[in-house]
């Protein structure tokens, strides 16, 4: 197609023509003249490499962390004699961030590169087809495009920064927020080790026949018992969908899930985990190892958000013939929608015979800042009162539940990770499996 460049000449040729004819040049050299510059346009056109001359691949992980900056990367081989400017289109799909087109020149007989930066707001999997290229002749006169067929599937899994920074340093992780992960009853757990006697240690756990064999006053240290069964149930309900500052309540909920399968395998536990809305939609059995990770992963990566409530009594029975072992059951979901689910608290008084419950949901920040306003105004003041009123229904509805042995906890959207994986330590570390 010809360029911008192309019809400004032509245009400009033209005017000259033009005026040349008022002064008495023949239409014969005008038309002549303008059969030359054709020609000319049309020489640059051959001297463009030709789209068989000009190999274009893709380079882009195939897993993508939701909202996070990943680099992708085009090359572009070019065969012929000539150097040309290339322009980039890659099909990423719309949600993606798309800084296109990018551009780069494309030297003769080389191969170039350039390098862009996306971000995947929304988990799923994904097809990227085809990159789009144009490029310019010699001259610039005219431009060619072509659409070069590269097929790859890409997955955009929930973001994993909080699950990385608990497997690099699991104490550190948790003491950020006040949580130790080494505290537990002195009369539970399995013998590790045997180990120096430091300042803090429970006196009553001295090795005397180490110690007086060493001649050094020596320990022996305990850890949680490995083995135990623990059952992640997410949420996939209506409300799950309400926005916080950094996506969703289900988006949230699953990077917290994840954080606590990946502490509960490392510690040796066998994970399972079962997503749900009106209807089971996964269920990925229990099993132990990191391996069992990915399987996780893989298997909940794309759940979404489902435009119904959920059916807590439905998964509820469905759990009683699946996970038949004593068990951690670990619920992330709307603390507020569970409280008025009656038909749930049936089956989750026969659950807690056998198994040991905790429901853990987001903070609702708007709740709680509407009780710290200044009742300066009467609207501020009554908005006030309801918003107090939900507090104290809610915190009555809790208790009901909780006097049944079934324990809530609602944390802040950034600390409910946290909050999960000190819920699981705390169980372990007590014994209470």
């Amino acid at each position: 197609m010809p360029t911008k460049r192309l019809l400004f000449f032509f245009i400009v040729i033209s005017v000259i023509f033009v005026i040349l004819g008022f002064f008495g040049v023949s239409w014969v050299w005008i038309i002549i003249g303008n059969g030359v510059v054709l020609l000319i346009s049309l020489l640059d056109l051959l001297l463009s490499p030709n789209r068989k001359e000009l190999n274009v691949s893709r380079q882009l992980d195939g897993e993508l962390e939701r909202g996070i900056a990943y680099q992708g990367k085009v090359v572009i081989t070019n065969r012929s004699h000539y150097s040309v400017t290339v322009r980039i289109i890659d099909d990423l799909p719309q949600s993606f961030v798309r800084p296109f087109p990018i551009e780069l020149q494309a030297d003769s007989k080389s191969a170039s590169s350039i390098s862009y930066e996306t971000v995947a707001p929304v988990r799923g999997k994904y097809l990227v087809k085809k990159l789009y290229i144009r490029y310019k002749s010699v001259y610039g006169l005219w431009e060619k495009q072509m659409a070069q067929v590269i097929e790859d599937e890409v997955k955009v899994i929930p973001d994993l920064t909080d699950t990385r920074h608990f497997l690099e340093n699991a104490q550190k992780f948790l003491l950020h927020e006040g949580k130790d992960i080494r505290k537990r009853r002195s009369d539970v757990g399995e013998f590790a080790q045997i180990r120096n006697y430091v300042v803090g240690d429970d006196p009553r756990k001295i090795n005397w026949r180490q110690t007086a064999k060493l001649q050094e006053l020596m320990t022996n240290e305990y850890e949680p018992e490995h083995g135990k069964h623990v059952t992640l149930l997410i949420d996939c309900g209506r409300m799950m969908g309400a926005e916080l500052k950094k996506g969703n309540r289900l988006e949230r909920s699953l990077e917290a899930a994840i954080t606590v399968a990946a502490a509960s395998l490392q510690k040796g536990d066998q994970v399972a985990v079962l997503a749900f809305s009106s209807q089971v939609k996964v269920f990925v059995p229990p099993a132990k190892g990191m391996a069992h990770l990915q399987t996780i992963l893989q298997a909940i990566y794309d759940v979404k958000v489902d435009g119904v409530e959920s059916n807590y009594a439905d998964v509820l029975r469905y759990l009683e013939t699946v996970q038949k072992k004593r068990s951690l059951l670990l619920l992330f979901s709307d603390v507020r929608t569970f409280l008025h689910e009656e038909s749930a608290l049936v089956y989750l008084q026969r659950l807690r015979q056998r198994h040991l419950f905790f429901m853990i949901g987001v903070e609702d920040e708007m709740l709680k800042s509407r009780v710290g306003d200044d009742p300066e105004e009467v609207r501020t003041a009554v908005v006030k009162a309801m918003a107090m009123k939900q507090i104290l229904v809610k915190k009555r509805e809790k208790a009901k539940w909780e006097r049944q042995g079934l324990h809530m906890i609602e944390a802040e959207e950034e600390r409910l990770t946290v909050a999960a994986v000190s819920t699981y330590f705390d169980v372990m570390n007590r014994g209470l499996l």
